[in-house]
């Protein structure tokens, strides 16, 4: 049940719904979105084109829901930009959101986002996106720091970190803003229009209002037949295109006045964008890993000196300067690991003839002489992590770092294995940290299968939490170690399951993670191939 609204907030939003041939999904969103409330005036269902009876089903449901206006356009656009602009068009309602065919608004939404931008006067009011991968259901939030509590921002300028929320269905639009500016999203096909979108609603200056509630649901469907723009990114042109989104959000910015915005922006594509498509570089064949280089050398040849004006040794930056410095692809595996999260600089740890840490002997202009002054909580530290299927027993080795690692003086080692698609499963142990001859810092633990086999089969992922000796803390990863005798399954008998069934692997960050399966019945599957998660 809703509150009575107030008059003011009766009928105050429009919500666009956009779809191409998702009829399994479209009736979800809109009702999602009818469900809402009194709050929403009106559902405007933007259908592009659809072949698959959406458009039909669509009108089935606006006959019975005075609420939902279809409106359909006569040839597909090719991308989401088109049907949205089509849909704000159409917007009668004081506020606008917009909403994918395959994802649902949460109850309260509305609500929530409208109170904070009456209360506030904002012109934009954004709230927390989670995204939730199905068919797990494991939910990740999207750039939760920005929505930890309520705040009131009077100008983007002030919140630079605005730029990294780059969605534009999380948030609420005061639809005069949006029409006094001209502002729109890229027509056509056009992929991570709402990269350009956001940016033209920041140059725009709005006063914008923060809610940690819970405004929008992504879902992630990775199986699905025909993945989403985001997902689908084996083709370098989905790389091309997303450099394109980047490079125009910048130049908006930049040609609103908003230097700071607009080198954010920059900063954000070496933090994120750069460090996602790195982390996928091993995985692609030869000809893509080329063209994506020479792409990126390109791209990164327009930061001017400001853009490079920030620490040299955060993990953006410090691919960028790699990138740079090789005309051919070289060291993927390496820089895999700087760009998983938390990051990591596995070895060689090389200087040059001076004694300046540096990349490698062979790039030794990439030079990391700010690296160990960096903070403890802030260095890439690396640990290797060997398991033996056979022993069950858990290896960790923490490795210096230009004698930042020794500086700090490590103590333990909280060993956390965590479901990943359930929410709850976790299992802790602390070991200490031993010194070895060869300068590192080692432990070990046995992995507890008969406690994961119980709290649940599938993937569970190793994060461990370094303490140093001032109390300083380190969350990392670990780096899965391979050869002979390592990262293979291994059958164990079990008193509770009868047999447990375990994969080590490494992610694609390069991190250890295991598979686990118990009881007959996941063997018989394993062992008749069906159960496809268990590659790698």
């Amino acid at each position: 049940m809703h509150p009575d609204p107030s008059p003011a907030e009766a009928g105050a939003v429009s919500v666009v719904v956009i779809g191409h041939d998702d009829a399994a999904h479209v009736a979800d969103a809109v009702r999602s979105a009818l469900g809402q409330g009194p709050a929403v005036r009106e559902v405007v269902a933007v259908d592009d084109c659809s072949t698959d009876g959406s458009a039909e089903l669509l009108e089935r449901l606006a006959a019975a829901e005075p609420r939902l206006r279809v409106v359909g356009l006569p040839v597909n656009s090719g991308g989401c930009g088109t049907p949205r602009n089509t849909g704000l068009d159409a917007a009668a309602a004081p506020y606008v959101m917009f909403l994918d065919s395959d994802d649902v608004l949460p109850p309260g939404a509305v609500d929530a986002l409208l109170a904070a931008a009456r209360e506030t006067e904002a012109q934009v009011t954004g709230g927390l996106c989670v995204r939730r991968e199905l068919p797990s259901g494991r939910e990740v939030p999207w750039e939760p720091a920005l929505y930890a509590s309520p705040a009131v921002v009077a100008r983007p300028a002030d919140r630079p970190r605005l730029v990294r929320d780059t969605l534009s269905v999380n948030k609420l639009y005061a639809t005069d803003f949006l029409r006094a500016h001209g502002i729109r999203f890229p027509d056509g096909r056009f992929p991570y229009e709402d990269m350009v979108f956001t940016a033209r609603v920041w140059a725009a200056a709005p006063r914008v209002a923060l809610v940690p509630d819970r405004v929008y649901v992504w879902h992630v469907r990775r199986a699905a037949p025909r993945l989403s723009i985001s997902l689908d990114r084996t083709g370098v042109d989905n790389w091309r295109a997303r450099t394109h989104a980047c490079r125009t959000a910048h130049a908006i910015l930049l040609d609103a006045g908003e230097k700071g915005l607009a080198r954010a922006v920059r900063t954000k594509f070496l933090d994120h964008d750069l460090r996602m498509y790195v982390r996928e570089l091993p995985l692609r064949d030869e000809a893509y890993r080329r063209a994506w280089w020479a792409h990126t050398r390109a791209h990164l040849a327009e930061y001017d000196a400001a853009d490079r004006s920030g620490d040299p040794a955060a993990p953006g930056m410090l691919l960028a300067r790699v990138l740079l410095a090789s005309p051919e692809p070289r060291d993927l595996p390496r820089l895999r690991e700087l760009a998983a999260r938390p990051s990591r600089l596995c070895p060689p740890y090389a200087r040059t003839a001076d004694g300046t840490p540096c990349w490698s002997e062979e790039l030794p202009e990439v030079t990391l002489e700010t690296l160990p002054e960096r903070p403890v909580r802030l260095l890439p530290l690396a640990v290797d992590a060997e398991l033996r299927a056979r022993t069950r027993l858990l290896r960790l080795r923490l490795h210096e770092l230009y004698g930042a690692v020794g500086r700090a003086g490590p103590v333990d080692a909280e060993v956390e294995w965590r479901h990943r698609d359930r929410a709850g499963p976790v299992l802790r142990r602390t070991v200490p940290l031993r010194p070895a001859a060869d300068g590192a810092w080692t432990a070990a633990t046995p992995v507890p299968l008969e406690r994961l086999a119980s709290l649940g089969t599938g993937a569970w992922d190793l994060r461990l939490r370094l303490r140093f000796r001032d109390g300083a803390t380190r969350t990392v990863s670990a780096h899965a170690l391979t050869g002979p005798g390592l990262l293979r399954p291994r059958a164990t008998p079990s008193p509770h399951h009868g047999l447990i069934l375990v994969r080590p692997y490494a992610t694609h960050g390069g991190a250890l993670a295991l598979r686990v399966a118990a009881g007959p019945q996941d063997a018989r599957r394993l062992l008749t191939g069906r159960l496809r998660r268990w590659l790698p």
